[in-house]
This record gives C-alpha cells, structure tokens and sequence, in this order.
C-alpha cells in the first residue's frame, strides 16, 4: 500500500475542531509551567507524556484543566495562541476555526478585553507571518454550569472578537444535558454566531439530537453515537450537518475502544459530510497530519480520497466563499501535481 504520509504533510488543509489551550505544546505547557511553579504541571517535556496519559474522560478533564490554569496572564494567552498557529503551519493548515474557552481565563482574573486583544494580536500576527488564517469558536464548558453559559455568552455577544464566528459548547456530556443551554444558544445564533456543539461523543444518539433540535447545531463536535441511531445519520446526511471527527481522541478518553472499531466507517457509508480533526493533540500525541494517516488507513483511501477529506473539512468551514475557493483550489492543484506523471 502506497505510503501516504508524505502527500498529507503536504497537502493543504483546514481544522474545524481544535482547542486552544489543549493544542499546547509539550515546549509551551512546560515553559508556562516554570513561570508558574505552583502548578503541579510537569515542568520536563518527557514526564508530560506520561501526564498525558488518561484513565477515562473525566481523568482527562482533570488533566486538562490543570494545563488551563497555566494561562494565567494576557502574555500566556498571546504567546500560546501564537505557538499553536506556528505548530498548524507546520502541518500545511490554512484555516483553523480555533474552539477558545474565554470563561476558564477570566474566572481566573485575567482582564476580558485584554484577552480578547490577547487572541486577536496572535491571530492577526499568524495570518501575516505565517499565513494561517485563524477563527474563534467561543465554548461553554459544561461542566462549570450555566453560570459559565451566561458569562460566555455575554462575552461572545458583547465583546465579539473580529475573528469570532461561532458558538460552542463542550466538557463532558455525562449529567450536562445539552437542553438547558438552549438560552444562551438562542442569543448567540440570533447576534449571527454559528452552532457548533460537542455531542453524542460519550453518550448516545440523543445529545446529538438534542444539539440540533435545542441547539441549532450547524456541525456537531464528535458525534461519535450517531450511528446507533439510522434516522439521525439519514438525517445528518440529507442536511449535510457535518461531523468533526477526532479518532486518536475518541481512543485516548476511551470513547471508543480501539481504531479499528471506529464509526468513522459507518458515517461515511451513510453519505454523511465527515471532516478529520486533531481536538486536543498534544495531550493525545498526535497532529492533523497523523489523523488524517489514520482516516485513510480505516477508510481504504487513495491520495484523491485523501483531498476529499480535506476539502470536506473547507466546505464545512465558516470561512467566506472567496476563502473556501481559495484553499480548495490549492488542494486540487497539489493533488493533481502530486499525481502527475
């Protein structure tokens, strides 16, 4: 079988579920853990490895926010945003809509608007010098209730970021039914945010239809169950509501038991619009890159399927048509320039 890997490091693509500080890197989680020692972070790349070992999903929350408690400071947040859009251009990404979660830093004291000028510096300066183009998702954790629903809101609606365009929701699934933030997804969708809710990644087919029914949800993050339920995957293909899937993830919180008996099969098969993304991948030692190997591995694909996927992901993009043209143009001219004689 033809070695694939070379072709994706190339090929141009987009990201559509990535979080912001879950996309730290092991240089950048222990350079903000020496600058703040009384984390319990590890400070030595080599021992996050370890660190980032999860037992379950709610282990993996723990983890997650202790790294969250490192962005303590505008500087933090610029300085990681920065170093995340270095490490996508490194991949060949060229839009990233980035999930940010501005309620875990301004519960933490740092200054909402010099946050927000934090993420736009690094966004402006990413686009400019390393040519990724950079979004925001602004999400809800879950698990902070609906106090944080309020809050992200509020920030989401009245302190709206140029590079805002949708509204998300995520944490764990688990005892946080998605219909008590129907209020909140009311406001963002009415001040013209876009829906892109976690659902259905460790619970059933349910949560994915209460994001779309309650939710408004115009993609839906993981949807991993939809396809123990034939009229939701009829449903998500008819409307070409896509899924952002995220294998090595679904593995590392043990929402799926192991690769090959991901749905990602199922949902294809089914004609539903499936786009590859990384989720949180340093913490899950992997990248955009190594996904997408493992999409073509379960999928059977050649470097034309391969493309496909990519272009997926730009269709289901919130980037405007003359930006989605744009990058899908540029995947077709290097896949065809690939397999040229």
């Amino acid at each position: 079988m033809t070695d694939l890997h070379p072709f994706i490091a190339g090929l141009p693509k987009a990201e559509l579920h990535v979080h912001h500080i879950g996309s730290a890197s092991p240089r950048i989680v222990s350079e903000l853990a020496a600058r703040h020692p009384d984390s319990k972070v590890p400070t030595d790349p080599e021992a996050l490895v370890d660190y980032f070992t999860f037992t379950d999903f709610a282990h993996f929350i723990e983890v997650y926010l202790s790294v969250v408690d490192l962005v303590r400071t505008p500087e933090d947040v610029r300085l990681l945003t920065y170093e995340v859009a270095r490490d996508m251009a490194r991949q060949n990404i060229r839009y990233a809509e980035l999930t940010v979660t501005p309620f875990s830093s301004t519960r933490r004291g740092i200054d909402e608007k010099a946050f927000m000028e934090a993420i736009e510096d690094a966004r402006t300066a990413a686009e400019t010098e390393l040519g990724v183009i950079l979004r925001w998702c602004f999400d809800i954790p879950g698990e902070a209730g609906l106090e944080a629903a309020e809050e992200t809101t509020r920030l989401a609606v009245d302190l709206r970021p140029e590079g805002l365009v949708s509204f998300g929701l995520g944490g764990p699934e688990i005892g946080v039914p998605r219909p008590q933030f129907k209020p909140y997804f009311d406001r963002a969708v009415a001040a013209g945010l876009r829906s892109v809710p976690h659902a259905g990644e460790t619970t059933g087919p349910q949560t994915v239809w209460d994001a779309l029914n309650d939710l408004h949800a115009e993609r839906i993050g993981h949807g991993t169950s939809a396809t123990q339920d034939p009229v939701l995957l009829a449903h998500l293909a008819e409307h070409r509501i896509a899924l952002e899937v995220c294998p090595t993830s679904n593995i590392a919180t043990r929402a799926v038991t192991d690769l090959d008996r991901h749905p990602m099969k199922e949902m294809v098969a089914a004609g539903v619009l499936v786009t590859i993304n990384s989720d949180d991948p340093p913490m899950f030692g992997t990248d955009l890159n190594h996904e997408y190997g493992v999409a073509a591995r379960l999928l059977g694909l050649d470097e034309r399927g391969v493309a496909g996927l990519a272009r997926n992901a730009v269709e289901a993009s919130f980037l405007d048509p003359a930006g989605k043209a744009r990058i899908s143009a540029e995947i077709d001219a290097y896949t065809e320039q690939w397999l040229a004689p």
